[in-house]
């Protein structure tokens, strides 16, 4: 981040400052309590026997991999845990408190080394591991949270054993150890572009799997220093101390967290309005964002979010849109788009999935979403969303989608393939936005419009070759492809449609591919003007220079 994008640079920098100040000024512990030992007729060497560095620096790199993978953003848990409409799990306003509850929670009780270094608590805490990786919805958030109860508990415990170990090899084992898991953390999805991906394909169980083993020999270790203390130890006033002033910060951090909270509440909740309801409009977008990062690998979501609101897009898909892993950053961008434009947000299929991310806006309702992944036997996994959505009274069914890349054909024609059976099986009026990688009119353009019994929105429009829209039983108004400014690589395109009413019959319907001028139609129908010309923020109306009209 920087000033433009909104990032405090300047601020993190001057409170780093005071951080170091404030480290090297303070009396360290140490210090405090080999006066205290003193004070209660003990030797200090009686207080701490030295911590297997090995085991301590693999627990020291697990705890510092967990806490940053799936907790340094309260909405990582939910998201995980996340699989389509009806709501299966929670959102992340406001459950996303619970998360910095079970944490503070855990930290409160660090101090207790025999429950946090026992056999029996590493269980619980893998047993919430478990849940987390393989089940969906509010029980997978119990166990995430219980996860994150686990690790605030042993994080005391850990950071003392590393403290008792050789600095330098442990300190320098144990982040190697964190780096380790980061790659597989990634390696797991981008397995087609990294040596020995297939290793690692799909199995961020096995990630989580290390992790624990690694938190288990830490709090071994840990165990075997540190629980042999005396009782006076855990007991002095100095250590009391300690824990309070620590536990207010813990809890004080809660309300500041719960008060976010409900103040994004409102906005987050709020019913979205529709654009053009006594039209009966349903403009729909797809757009891959590529991380919502720019060319410059600045962040990107002011920009998105202007673009998204200077568009009018009533649904909008997003592709390359997964954030929430440590190489993105772990943040919910989409969630900030759905609150301060007012939608409906589906994520897609969760960060274990396996999959880069596709996630739809909408201003309708979902009444239901199912998330796919597309048959992928070669390269990455494809992803797609299925939902469908009440539009003006109607159901209407909209996909988000993204195949795979051009090197693996056979992926393609799957994908394309199992998109068409999805579209064709479907009774609904049906909007298609997707990445499809293919030529128009070629093999895989034929299989998914004419498999699955749609009709693409310009079939004369013949440079293309990732996105395409597609639609059936809905019409067609207008068809617009807006440029990326510097956002990405890849255009916006968008389609205008009239929605039937909801008791029309549209067994017999068939499109119309008559051009007409934009007086055709009121303005309500037109695509923002803002867009023409040289456009704003480097987006404007390119390939045909103007939005096209259709009967």
């Amino acid at each position: 981040m920087n000033e433009a994008n909104g990032g405090w640079n300047k601020t993190g920098l001057a409170l780093g400052v005071l951080a170091v100040l404030d480290v090297v000024t303070r009396r360290s512990d140490a210090v405090a309590e080999v006066h205290e030992a003193k004070k209660h007729d003990l030797s200090p060497g009686t207080t701490k026997r030295q911590a297997a560095w090995v085991p301590a620096a693999l627990g020291f790199g697990g705890l510092l991999f967990a806490l940053h993978s799936m907790f340094s953003d309260s909405a990582i848990i939910g998201r995980w845990s996340w699989d389509g409409y009806p709501a299966t799990g929670p959102q992340p306003v406001p459950w996303g408190g619970l998360v910095i509850t079970a944490l503070a929670a855990g930290f409160s009780v660090g101090h207790r080394a025999d429950l946090a270094t026992g056999m029996l608590w590493w269980g619980v805490g893998s047993a919430g591991a478990a849940l987390i990786t393989l089940v969906s919805g509010w029980p997978g958030f119990a166990g995430g949270l219980a996860l994150g109860f686990y690790l605030g508990t042993v994080t005391r415990s850990i950071l003392r054993a590393v403290a008792l170990c050789p600095p330098g090899r442990t300190l320098f084992a144990g982040m190697l150890w964190y780096n380790i898991l980061v790659l597989g953390h990634v390696w797991v999805v981008a397995y087609e572009f990294v040596p020995g991906g297939p290793l690692l394909r799909e199995r961020t169980w096995l990630i989580v799997a290390a992790t624990m083993l690694s938190l288990y020999s830490g709090v071994r270790a840990a165990r075997s220093s540190l629980v042999s203390r005396p009782a006076s130890a855990h007991d002095s006033p100095v250590a009391r101390t300690h824990r309070h002033r620590a536990r207010s910060v813990f809890w004080a951090a809660v309300v500041a967290g719960w008060a976010a909270m409900a103040v994004r509440l409102p906005a987050a909740t709020r019913t979205p309005v529709p654009f053009h309801p006594e039209q009966r409009l349903i403009t729909a977008a797809i757009w891959t964002v590529h991380f919502d990062l720019d060319n410059d690998m600045w962040l990107a979501e002011n920009r998105i979010i202007e673009a998204v609101r200077d568009l009018q897009v009533d649904v909008m898909g997003f592709l390359e849109s997964d954030t929430e892993r440590i190489i993105m950053g772990g943040r919910d961008w989409t969630q900030r788009v759905a609150e301060e434009l007012s939608y409906y947000v589906d994520y897609g299929p969760s960060p274990r999935k396996h999959t880069w991310g596709c996630a739809m806006i909408s201003k309708f309702p979902i009444k239901k979403s199912t998330h796919h992944l597309l048959p992928s036997p070669v390269g990455e996994l494809a992803c797609a969303i299925h939902a469908t959505l009440d539009v003006h009274g109607r159901d209407v069914d909209v996909i988000v989608s993204h195949n795979g890349q051009e090197e693996n054909p056979l992926d393609r024609k799957l994908q394309t393939t199992e998109l068409a059976r999805i579209m064709r099986e479907s009774q609904n009026p049906f909007i298609f936005t997707g990445y499809v990688v293919t030529k128009p009119h070629a093999k895989n353009y034929k299989i998914l419009f004419d498999g699955g019994r749609m009709h693409d929105i310009d079939p004369t429009d013949s440079d293309r070759w990732c996105q395409y829209i597609g639609y059936r039983g809905v019409k067609r108004v207008g068809y617009a492809r807006v440029s990326r400014g510097t956002i990405t690589d890849t255009e916006i395109q968008v389609g205008k449609f009239a929605v039937p009413e909801p008791n029309e019959d549209i067994s017999e319907w068939k499109p119309s591919y008559r051009r007409v001028n934009e007086s055709h139609y009121a303005p309500e129908y037109h695509f923002p003007t803002i867009f023409r010309g040289k456009g704003v923020r480097g987006h404007f109306y390119h390939v045909f220079k103007e939005p096209r009209y259709f009967e």
